[in-house]
């Protein structure tokens, strides 16, 4: 689990980074110019690829069972479907405070005063704060995805994704029942933000735990197709509900509800690994 917060922790280090290196690019040359930085960086990445250490060996009977009988016991397994099911609840509401938060804060956020902290930085206006605000989220998740991949070698990882979603659940609600301010703003930010992508390392781990890792990926990559698909719902229902509703209330409290029911359907899961076929 700590290998793989240390890897989703990169990921958010490159939101926080990426942007304001991308806006001081522009200011200095074409768009596509500013592409190809960003190409040439990626591929230098590949120079790092001989350093990586080979995986383990798989134990035998690892090896011997084949893609189809391992999906088949997984899908038997309701501890891989409520896995599944958990998951959507992270995707929607990743995506919809993704797409949609800068705007919610840009319409619903209290003024920011002039004598603030905020406005000395520059931060006057609530659409610059939605802005900051994604950036705020970006950095906290560092902290938090790590924080999550070293507590998934000491603690049960079930309960630690249901304490992550149980604490998103209360954040979402407390803050959508206070009044919006630059300060729920940001406290809102750091706290969602420390829960992010906490759940993915948690979440691979656990299945690379129950199942082994041969076909860690393949099991994995279906699971996350239900955090896509809950994205897809998230973005898509925050602009339909908008639209019917003129506000982001309706789509933000059925966040509340998905991300209530993950941190329920996490509680029965069998974290002990599967025993493998004679």
């Amino acid at each position: 689990s700590m290998a793989l917060g240390i890897a989703t922790a990169a990921g958010s280090a490159g939101q926080v980074v990426g942007p304001p290196l991308a806006q001081a690019l522009l200011e200095r040359m074409a768009w596509n110019q500013v592409f190809l930085v960003f190409a040439a960086a990626i591929l230098a990445v590949l120079l790092l690829l001989p350093l990586i250490r080979p995986a383990p060996r798989a134990s035998r009977a690892e090896l011997e069972e084949s893609m189809g009988r391992i999906l088949g016991r997984a899908f038997r397994d309701p501890s891989y479907t409520l896995i599944f099911l958990g998951f959507f609840s992270c995707g929607y509401q990743l995506a919809f405070i993704t797409a949609h938060f800068p705007a919610m804060v840009t319409e619903t956020c209290a003024a920011i005063p002039a004598s603030s902290p905020l406005a000395r930085l520059g931060i006057g206006s609530t659409s610059a704060l939605g802005a900051l605000a994604l950036g705020v989220i970006g950095l906290a998740n560092i902290g938090g995805t790590l924080a999550a991949g070293w507590l998934g070698n000491l603690l049960p990882r079930k309960y630690l994704l249901s304490a992550i979603y149980a604490g998103r659940t209360l954040a979402a609600a407390l803050f959508i029942l206070m009044p919006i301010t630059p300060a729920s703003v940001l406290v809102f930010s750091v706290v969602m933000g420390a829960l992010w992508l906490a759940t993915v390392p948690l979440t691979s781990g656990l299945i690379a735990h129950i199942w082994g890792l041969r076909y860690m990926g393949t099991l994995y990559g279906i699971v996350f197709f239900s955090h896509q698909l809950g994205g897809f719902l998230g973005v898509w229902l925050g602009g339909r509900l908008y639209d019917a509703t003129g506000g982001y209330g309706t789509v933000w409290w059925i966040g509340v509800g998905v991300g209530a029911f993950s941190a329920l359907v996490h509680l029965p899961v069998r974290e002990a690994r599967a025993p493998l076929p004679a």
